[in-house]
């Protein structure tokens, strides 16, 4: 009799066990599961159990209960697969460690390329971000599925003024680390070139910034011809002194550094060769010189 008792116990013990397991433990599927407000431990097992993710619900709110965590499962979607075992799926719900798409904004992207690539990411239309030019900070960012176009600009904008707190940041410099973005890679080349167009705005020359010229054609080219130099705009460089009315792209530290702490030289101009190498010259003849040689 107290064989039998216990052959039963254990019978049991590893069937209970066996529901605990993953459903199915090699499975690469992966679903979006989604946790709605007010929903308890009854309601999310019994969801679980009708997508296939779990092998019984009750034993998924027994888990919840006896962990303690039962209250404390977190609305929002998730991404779960068959290949999840019960204690997991519970862990990861309590944490809330819902689903997230990873957004990369490189530096130097527009405000218009930042708000194409949300718009393919998530779907959602976002509301015109120029106004925001230059305060949209490059980084990578871990954005729920959950979340709005208002709060994934936010998120943007936060780590902007998280990342140059400190910082001596005002219009004229995001402007500029703006500019010194598009126009050269490293960071001895940006403070230099920083330093060469706060001379030249001093001296009363016109900055002469290729990048301007990309800003108003919307197009990114290694050179631009003499006509376009030439376009009627406010942020065309060539024509108007001084910065142009705003940034014309979302600078990284680096850049914004380098404009807030620029390189004294003796350059007065430079340019980039086709294999990205920065030729300064500190006179015109020079430059000329350079670009004939760079430049063919």
């Amino acid at each position: 009799m107290e064989k039998r008792f216990v052959v039963v116990i254990l019978i049991l013990v590893v069937g209970i066990s066996v529901f605990y397991l993953p459903k199915d433990l090699f499975s690469e599927e992966e679903v979006l599961f989604r946790v709605e407000k007010g929903e308890g431990s009854k309601e999310i097992a019994h969801n679980l159990q009708n997508q296939g993710l779990i092998w019984w619900g009750p034993l998924f709110r027994l888990y919840s209960l006896t962990s303690g965590v039962s209250g404390k499962l977190q609305a929002g979607t998730y991404k779960l697969s068959p290949s999840i075992d019960t204690a997991s799926l519970v862990k990861k719900m309590s944490r809330g460690e819902v689903a997230t798409i990873k957004l990369t904004i490189p530096e130097g992207f527009t405000a218009k390329k930042i708000q194409e690539r949300i718009k393919a990411l998530t779907n959602l239309e976002i509301l015109d971000l120029k106004e925001r030019e230059g305060y949209l900070f490059p980084d990578t960012y871990l954005v729920t599925y959950d979340a709005n176009a208002e709060e994934i600009v936010q998120m943007i904008l936060d780590n902007f003024y998280k990342k140059t707190v400190g910082l001596e940041i005002t219009k004229d410099i995001i402007t500029m680390a703006s500019l010194i973005e598009k126009e050269v890679i490293t960071k001895e080349d940006k403070e230099i070139v920083s330093g060469i167009f706060w001379k030249r705005i001093d001296a009363g020359l016109p900055i002469e910034s290729c990048a301007t010229i990309a800003y108003v054609k919307e197009v990114d080219q290694w050179r631009y011809s003499f006509e376009d130099t030439r376009i009627e705009s406010p942020y065309n460089t060539y024509l108007n002194y001084g910065l142009p009315p705003g940034p014309i792209s979302n600078p990284g530290l680096e850049s914004i550094l380098a404009a807030i702490y620029p390189q004294d030289s003796q350059y007065w101009y430079y340019l980039s060769t086709p294999e990205g190498e920065t030729i300064f010259s500190r006179t015109l003849e020079e430059h000329n010189i350079a670009k004939a040689k760079y430049l063919k």
